[in-house]
């Protein structure tokens, strides 16, 4: 292993202090994040749109502020990965979407403003699928992401791209969101940590539909230290966002202490109503079986949470129809099988389907409550299915049954989303495939602090055991691999054979 490769497999947390101590600089670690993405981008696909030159002239300038003793914030000097849905001032922002090729923005979302003004240096985009629909990080702009541990499968999705890049140590800060699972999916599916916070907790100025409680953004990291001081960098009330509130976002900074042996847990396989294969459930049942001792009680949970999947389809319909009318009257040609699936379900229902939708959000939620009666967290698979080959759009069949659309897979995660509770997925080990696993610890209402404190003793509790231990994929066979993931695309590249774009951004 190179001095390189030993320093961006620090954490963030570790990187930043050795920033702070003046024993790293800025301008060192960029050019080992760039050595890296240089070196594996190809084999996975992360990474899209980059910004070196931009980059390169923040870490100086960040080096020069170390230097000169100012004032250094929580992310200072930490190179940046951020989602390609989230709008980047300067850098190209495809959105996964043909429609979209070309498109510089000239502002930031509000999440992006936070994590430039905490010192994170902008430094690439990482992949989606189109528009952000599926949990297959693939798109017809920049292909498909592989999963580190075996690029011919998927990496998950939405935040794919980002998942990817933090499971192979490309970048330190890697920002994600989360409607269905996009956040936490990817997370286990490349064996990284992904926690969507409560609606309102972090900004996102991109939704529509700003009253509605869906889609949040929030962040990514290879431990729950990472994530939270992602966390504490972005939290907090603003304008461009109804459902934030006033809060102190250096709560997060550090996750609090948390005795395991204190805690009532519940569990669940499958909330009562999702699909999820045996292997899956088996190994899940032997996680139980290893954690239960941990704990003050672990027992399972059975739940009754009404029609959930067409409330959750009704509701996710509204967010696609909200933000695709003028595209689909446009062309419907131009959106890619899922976004205009999505679409076209959402206008086929009535004003009379979304009322329904939103009094029967309410019931779950009302219904989800009662086992924070009786538990302090919720345990669950985050996925019912071992990652599959990513030129497979979805998971068509679970455990022998057919599935009715291409997010119905989604269930384990969705089902969270509905009851609006903070929920992480935290790497515990590998399946029966020898893919990541990752364990769903869903917290109280409002909980975030308490959710990403059990999360961060649980995590401590796996580090000895290699059975649950966050796994690592071995990144010397990526340097080898071929997996032809940019083979979907489609449309004539926006980028040359040299990796100039029309826009002047240069492109993995």
């Amino acid at each position: 292993m190179s001095g390189n490769d030993e320093l961006v497999g620090l954490s963030a947390v570790a990187l930043r202090r050795m920033i702070g101590a003046r024993e790293i600089s800025p301008v060192e670690l960029l050019e080992a994040c760039i050595e890296r993405i240089e070196a594996l981008n190809p084999a996975v696909n992360a990474v899209t749109a980059t910004a070196y030159p931009e980059a390169r002239k923040a870490a100086r300038e960040a080096e020069k502020q170390v230097l000169d003793g100012a004032p250094l914030g929580l992310l200072h000097g930490l190179p940046l990965g951020v989602k390609d849905l989230e709008d980047t001032a300067g850098l190209l922002t495809t959105y996964g979407s043909s429609m979209s090729r070309g498109n510089v923005p000239t502002r930031d979302v509000v999440l992006v403003e936070r994590l430039r003004a905490a010192g994170a240096i902008l430094t690439a985009k990482t992949n989606v699928p189109e528009l952000g629909a599926g949990a297959n990080t693939r798109n017809p702009v920049w292909g498909a992401t592989g999963n580190p541990f075996n690029p011919e499968l998927n990496a998950g999705g939405s935040s794919g791209g980002s998942a990817a890049a933090l499971a192979c140590d490309m970048l330190p800060v890697c920002t994600g969101s989360d409607t269905g699972g996009s956040l936490r999916i990817p997370a286990s599916k490349c064996g990284v940590v992904g926690f969507r916070p409560s609606p309102g907790l972090v900004p996102n100025s991109r939704r529509l539909l700003g009253w509605t409680p869906i889609s949040v953004v929030g962040p990514m990291g290879r431990s729950v230290a990472e994530a939270c001081l992602q966390l504490a960098a972005t939290a907090g009330v603003s304008a461009g966002d109804p459902l934030t509130w006033p809060l102190d976002p250096l709560s997060f900074a550090l996750p609090a202490a948390v005795d395991p042996s204190t805690l009532r847990v519940g569990w669940t396989e499958d909330f009562n109503c999702c699909d999820v294969d045996q292997d899956i459930r088996q190994v899940f049942r032997e996680r139980m079986a290893a954690l239960a001792p941990m704990f003050h009680t672990c027992e399972e949970v059975s739940f009754d949470l009404g029609d959930v999947h067409r409330c959750f389809d009704v509701i996710r319909a509204e967010s696609f129809v909200a933000g695709l009318r003028e595209a689909y009257a446009r062309d419907p040609s131009q959106l890619g099988p899922n976004t205009r699936a999505n679409y076209e379900l959402g206008a086929r229902m009535s004003l009379a389907d979304s009322a329904w939708a939103q009094v029967e959000q309410t019931r779950i939620f009302k219904k989800f409550q009662r086992a924070f009666e009786h538990y302090d967290v919720i345990l669950s698979p985050t996925t019912p299915v071992s990652p599959f080959p990513w030129q497979q759009l979805y998971a068509a069949q679970i455990d022998g049954r057919g599935q009715e659309n291409y997010y119905r897979w989604l269930a384990l995660t969705y089902v969270v989303t509905l009851t609006t509770h903070p929920a992480i997925s935290l790497p515990c080990g590998v399946d029966r495939a020898g893919m990541p696993f990752g364990l769903q610890i869903i917290g109280p209402f409002q909980g975030d602090r308490p959710t990403l404190a059990v999360a961060h003793a649980l995590e401590q509790a796996f580090e000895p055991s290699p059975m649950l231990r966050r796994p690592r994929p071995d990144v010397s066979k990526l340097a080898h691999a071929n997996p032809s993931l940019t083979s979907i695309v489609t449309a004539p590249p926006l980028f040359n054979q040299t990796g100039d774009s029309q826009s002047g951004i240069s492109a993995v």
